[in-house]
This record gives C-alpha cells, structure tokens and sequence, in this order.
C-alpha cells in the first residue's frame, strides 16, 4: 500500500521531499496497520528514530524496540560493527505481533539482516514493514505494507533520514559508489 505516487528527480537532479510532511502519512499509515496487541520496532537509526516518535505520538505505553543489522549483514566483513545502536527490545518476540519500521527500503538486504536478528530474540506471530520511503531497487523479494512515498533515485545516490537536535526529520542525500549502496 502506498500513500502518495511515485515521483522521480526533476530535471535539474535534485529531489525535494518533506520529510515531515511523509512522518505525518506513516503516522497515519502505522494507526491504520496496527492492532491493539502491535509492537513497535525500528531499524537503527533512521527506522528506530520513526519507531519512537511514533511510540510517543500514538500515546503507546513503555518504548519501541530497536534492531541492529549489524551482526547479519551479508556485507560485514567489508562493513564491520557500526557504531549504530544495538538491538533493544522490550517486549516478548514470542507470539507478538510486530510493526517494522524503516526509513528508506532500498535492495531488502537490511531488512532480510534484521529479521535475521529478530529471529534471535524469539518466533514472532507476524511481522509487517512500514517504510517512510520506498525508493525501488529491489535485490530480494521484501515489500512494505505501507509507505509514505515511493521515489526513483539512481544507484548512485544515497537516501537516508536526518534530524535536527530539536528532533525534526528531514533526508541527506549523497553521492556513492553504486557497490557501497
């Protein structure tokens, strides 16, 4: 499901999205996909930063969970540990029903990682992804349940959500060598 349509880079090669304006749409995306018994978790970091603004805005009880990639990331031993935040998860994996939250979906390999990682932790009952933006480029057979928007960059960018210290999201994208993406 997909909330707003595909948009491309202008002509003049840049990309403007509001990173905001797209929180707002999950927001409402994740109220819509979310049952009473739905527990929260991001991908560090962009996904986990989604995972708690979205805990707090949804008035939910207790924290989100957080998942690394770290350690089943098929490209660890270019990569090595990043320093990004490790798994966290506060809530029985065992039968829950679980809400993944990503920033940007690109190829799948991070997500197919974290669920890797999830799976560590117990055997969830279900396990559904809500994006913030889906930017095509498939490697694997992972799709979103839900994004806020779907945009076509080339594989030599690189999209990734940013915030302010006053916790506003906005997106850095960068060049990059299309074997590093």
């Amino acid at each position: 499901m997909s909330a707003t349509p595909s948009s491309s880079p202008p002509s003049n090669g840049h990309l403007t999205l509001d990173a905001e304006a797209l929180y707002r749409e999950l927001l409402r995306g994740v109220r819509s996909l979310r049952g009473p018994n739905t527990y929260l978790a991001g991908i560090a970091s962009g996904g986990a930063w989604l995972a708690e603004r979205l805990q707090k805005d949804l008035g939910l009880e207790g924290e989100a969970g957080v998942l690394s990639s770290a350690m089943h990331r098929d490209d660890f031993s270019q990569r090595g540990l990043s320093v990004s935040a490790q798994t966290a998860l506060p809530f029985d994996v065992n039968g829950a029903d679980i809400l993944l939250l990503d920033d940007v979906l690109y190829t799948g390999r991070t997500i197919r990682a974290v669920l890797n990682e999830l799976f560590d932790y117990g055997r969830p009952a279900s396990v559904r992804l809500a994006v913030l933006v889906d930017r095509g480029g498939r490697e694997l057979p992972v799709a979103a349940e839900f994004a806020a928007a779907r945009v076509a960059l080339p594989d030599t960018q690189s999209l990734a959500l940013a915030r302010t210290e006053a916790g506003a999201f906005h997106f850095d994208i960068k060049a990059v060598n299309p074997q590093e993406a």
